[in-house]
């Protein structure tokens, strides 16, 4: 029996890859115990803020570091510490940036539906480019007085490099911020982004690291690591006793102490901090390549026991078209033979015994995708039958209206 019996929630089988809405991912026994051991004792937050941030820098070659409540809120904090720098006065205004320098460019190729972050910290995003390409000039061109980051997105789209961007704000003393939630798919790009000169680079914690899903971090320089930690903390302290590590804070080269900043309500827990830290340290250990051809073994399974079904064209990809470290496996959905569209596959592999959801990116093109990062041993062979089950049930169904 799950847990998850006990409300009357279904398990599933996850075929889209680590989107949060599905749970993100499965962690390791380890990072589970870290939690559990986390929970039992009290901790100044600041003190293990500070020590986890070492230890990130250590292994992304960045300044510094800092564990966030996930992706989404590391990418809030950067632009906030981009926007307010160390001063107080403007973290205590967050989000109003009326009359400051507020302005993020971002390539119109790069635009996607959590850039949201920029405005949720009061940026204002500046298009550049075009919806196909774009080039450092126009980048160069777009910057003015009120530009305080360049935010950039590792994707294979656009045209244009890192390196190449990060030259264009070396030549005006800007920072650059790589959104790159999704991308340890390529665990190179730990410390690639930093390596490439990113002043700060965001992870999730809770996808290819297999840690906790409500968790993320932000590696980068410390000028900028200090900002992010100065609005996230907890700041209902007292200075003259605050005993917190100055490397992290340095209270006394503040005017006062900022409260409650922006992104307190992205607070990291203590046992969120100690699982991300443990899920890291496995992340590094793990054997990818090992990893990677196991989930092309248990997709192979997948096709070879589809193949044959009528009406059903399984394929093997050896990289996938959004993570270019993973294979996946393609479905084509012949809709006119099966009388059922890719949409309606897909609702029946959810709404079944068991319930398997599928990455929805192609549906439009009639197939459904399997990406593999999220199975177990026999999900394959599950996901197989059902297919199998859902043709005999059309089949039947269309002979039955035919009778």
């Amino acid at each position: 029996m799950s847990i998850y019996d006990t409300l009357n929630v279904r398990t599933i089988i996850n075929c889209t890859g680590t989107f949060t809405r599905l749970g993100g991912t499965l962690m390791a026994p380890e990072v589970t115990a870290a939690m559990v051991e986390a929970s039992k004792h009290f901790v100044s937050l600041e003190e293990l803020q500070f020590a986890a941030g070492k230890f990130i820098a250590e292994v992304t070659g960045a300044e510094a570091g800092y564990v966030t409540s996930g992706a989404q809120a590391g990418l809030v904090l950067s632009i906030a510490a981009c926007i307010t720098g160390l001063d107080p006065v403007k973290m205590d205004r967050l989000p109003n940036t009326e009359g400051w320098p507020n302005q993020v460019i971002m390539a119109r190729v790069h635009r996607n539906s959590y850039d949201h972050a920029v405005e949720a910290a009061g940026g204002r995003i500046v298009e550049v480019g075009t919806a196909e390409e774009v080039t450092p000039g126009d980048y160069a061109a777009a910057i003015t007085a009120q530009t305080v980051a360049i935010l950039f997105l590792p994707w294979n789209r656009g045209g244009i490099s890192l390196a190449e961007v990060v030259a264009v704000a070396r030549d005006h003393q800007l920072p650059v911020v790589v959104d790159g939630a999704g991308r340890l798919d390529e665990p190179s790009n730990l410390q690639n982004f930093i390596r490439e000169g990113a002043d700060l680079a965001v992870f999730s914690g809770g996808k290819f690291i297999r840690g906790p899903q409500a968790s993320g971090f932000v590696a980068g320089r410390k000028r900028l690591i200090s900002a992010i930690a100065w609005q996230h903390l907890d700041m209902d302290v007292t200075p003259a006793v605050w005993n917190v590590p100055r490397a992290l804070l340095d209270v006394e080269s503040m005017p006062f102490v900022p409260r409650q900043g922006i992104g307190r309500g992205y607070k990291a827990g203590k046992e969120e901090i100690m699982g991300l830290v443990t899920a890291l340290r496995l992340f590094l250990q793990r054997d990818h390549a090992a990893e990677r051809a196991t989930c092309a073994r248990r997709l192979q399974i997948l096709v070879d026991q589809v193949q044959g079904t009528p009406h059903l064209m399984p394929e093997f990809v050896a990289s996938g078209p959004f993570h270019r470290g993973l294979p996946i496996a393609r479905i084509r959905v012949d809709e006119t033979g099966l009388g059922m569209d890719a949409y309606a596959f897909a609702r029946a592999l959810i709404e079944g015994s068991p319930s398997i959801h599928p990455l929805e990116r192609e549906l439009a093109q009639g197939a459904i995708l399997i990406n593999p990062f999220g199975l177990v041993e026999g999900d394959a062979e599950r996901i197989a039958t059902r297919c199998r089950e859902i043709v005999r049930e059309q089949q039947a169904q269309i002979t039955t209206a035919q009778g």
